[in-house]
Order: structure tokens, then C-alpha cells, then sequence
């Protein structure tokens, strides 16, 4: 890991002997760590209720609750169960090693223990819970990129689909309902031709936030190409879908985008369509809001037309 630095990490230690608990806190402080030294099993668990550290450092053997118990205990809440976990003890007894090991600690060290092996180990531990973390942040991050469209941050195309068609399912089992919203900008080729693409793609963020603040948290909003977008209602029959695509239409219309120099308005075309029992996947339903939407393009823009008519 670059730039390791013991500052940034915080190790807490539990041994019930007073000496080794000044050795420990003495050597842990001089390298640099943040160290929080308890005496007593029972401490622990109040202790992680409210702050989490980056490594353990268990005695094996304590009255009360030994060490293994509190492993136990501790790697039995999730929220801890990726801390490492070092077991200092001055048992060689290899049934009690090979326990630690099961309950998901990550290395011991013999009593008396030697200064720059237990920093080594320490050190070790550290670097790969830090790589292990930086990768989850990172796969992390992957999942959302893949999902989200990365113009407006709501979701892409291709997440919508599987999204959908997995609301589809759970509509046929259950016998729920969706409805769809399919949005055009209007004369949007116009608005890159005058003003450039910068403040066209500005345009596309500004109708992606109107459409997030028209709809509730359950709904889903995404990018379905260039200047179109698509809205899954949940349990929205044609009647509601109709009052959230003006509801949209209408926010769209009634203000103006100041850009840079630029006052732009823009509005936008709907369609709408709604689930039909007879529909054998989801695409069934979105090519109805096409034909909806594509109905409202021909009948003059800035309106919402609904697949049974104008509305």
C-alpha cells in the first residue's frame, strides 16, 4: 500500500493483564497507530457498538469470556466480520489455534511477543484489509457505472430493461399493475444545431431532473437514448400515468433553462402506455408508448398521448 501511515488506522487491544496492556499501548502509540487498550471481554462489544477499528489485537486466554468466545461473538455481527482479528497468546495448544482460525481470525502471535514481528504482522494485516476494502469500493463503483447512464446519473437502457421485465414478471404472478412514460425533447436536433452540444447535453440533465422530481422514489427514471427517456410507474393505472406525463410536461414547458448566456425552453413529448395482461414480455408495453409517443410527435409536440387515444 503507498504512503502507509499507522495515523490513519485505529487498533484496539484486549488483554486483562496490566503489563502487557502498558507494552502494547506504549509500542502501538510510539509507531504512530490510534490504539484503544480494554481489560476486559466485557468491554468489547459496548465499545463496538459506537466505533469500529481496523484491527483486533485478542488476548486468547481471559477470565469470564475468553478470547475465543468474544471472537465468536464479535464475527457473528456483520458489521464486524471483515475486521482482522490477532490473537496473542501464550498457549502453543494447537486445538485452541486452530479455533481462533475457524472463528475467523487472521494470524496469532506467541507471548512474549517481539516488538517488530507483532508491528510486521500488524502492518501486513492492515495493507490487505485496506486492498480488500479499496476493491469492494471499487467493484462497487463498476456495478453503478454499469447501471447508470453517466450524462444525467439516473439509470441507462440497459438496466431499465432487466428492472422492468422483472416488474413485468412479478405483475403477471401477482396480478399488479405498471404503466410506462416514454419522453421526447422537442425539436432537440434544433437545440444542438443553435447552441452546441455542451448546452444540449445541459438540456437533457435539466429534463431528467424534471422528470426524478415528478415521479416518487419507487418509480424509475432512465435514459433510453439521446434526448429520450422512460418512466416505469409502479401500481399506476392509465388514469395516474396520464397525471404524471403532464405533470412532467408541464414543469418542462413552464420554465426556462438559463445557460450560460442562453435563456432555452424546451418541451417535451409523452407517451403513455399501461400493462395488459395479454403482453407476453415488457417490450410489449414499451413499443405501445412508442406508437403513443410517436402519435404525439405527429399531432404537434409538447403533449401526452396515451396508447387508447389523445388525452
Amino acid at each position: 500500500m503507498a504512503n502507509y501511515n499507522p495515523k490513519n488506522f485505529l487498533i484496539l487491544a484486549v488483554d486483562d493483564n496490566s503489563v502487557n496492556r502498558i507494552l502494547l499501548e506504549k509500542l502501538l502509540k510510539k509507531e504512530g497507530y490510534k490504539i484503544t487498550i480494554l481489560g476486559s471481554s466485557e468491554e468489547v462489544m459496548p465499545y463496538l457498538a459506537n466505533i469500529t477499528p481496523d484491527i483486533i489485537l485478542l488476548d486468547l486466554m481471559m477470565p469470564n469470556i475468553n478470547g475465543l468466545e468474544l471472537c465468536e461473538s464479535i464475527k457473528l455481527n456483520p458489521n464486524f466480520q471483515e475486521i482482522p482479528v490477532i490473537f496473542l497468546t501464550a498457549s502453543d495448544e494447537k486445538k485452541d489455534l486452530l479455533k481462533a482460525f475457524d472463528l475467523g481470525a487472521v494470524d496469532y502471535i506467541t507471548k512474549p511477543f517481539h516488538n517488530q514481528e507483532l508491528l510486521a504482522r500488524i502492518k501486513n494485516h492492515l495493507e490487505l484489509k485496506f486492498t480488500r476494502d479499496e476493491l469492494k469500493k471499487a467493484l462497487i463503483e463498476l456495478e453503478k457505472l454499469a447501471k447508470t447512464d453517466d450524462l444525467t446519473g439516473i439509470s441507462n437502457r440497459r438496466n431499465f430493461i432487466a428492472l422492468a421485465q422483472r416488474e413485468f414478471n412479478l405483475a403477471q404472478r401477482q396480478k399488479r399493475f405498471f404503466s410506462l412514460l416514454i419522453l421526447d425533447i422537442d425539436y432537440f436536433k434544433t437545440i444542438n444545431d443553435t447552441y452546441g452540444h455542451p448546452i444540449g447535453d445541459k438540456v437533457i440533465q435539466f429534463v431528467a431532473n424534471k422528470c426524478i422530481e415528478s415521479v416518487r422514489k419507487e418509480d424509475l427514471c432512465a435514459r433510453w437514448g439521446g434526448e429520450e427517456f422512460i418512466i416505469f410507474l409502479s401500481e399506476t393505472d392509465l388514469e395516474g400515468a396520464i397525471m404524471v406525463a403532464n405533470r412532467i410536461r408541464m414543469g418542462v414547458d413552464q420554465e426556462t433553462i438559463e445557460i450560460e448566456d442562453h435563456q432555452i425552453n424546451v418541451t417535451v413529448s409523452i407517451g403513455v402506455s399501461v400493462y395488459n395482461n395479454d403482453d407476453v414480455s415488457v417490450n410489449q408495453t414499451i413499443s405501445r408508448g412508442d406508437m403513443a409517443l410517436y402519435q404525439a410527435k405527429n399531432e404537434g409536440r409538447n403533449r401526452v398521448v396515451a396508447e387508447t387515444g389523445n388525452k
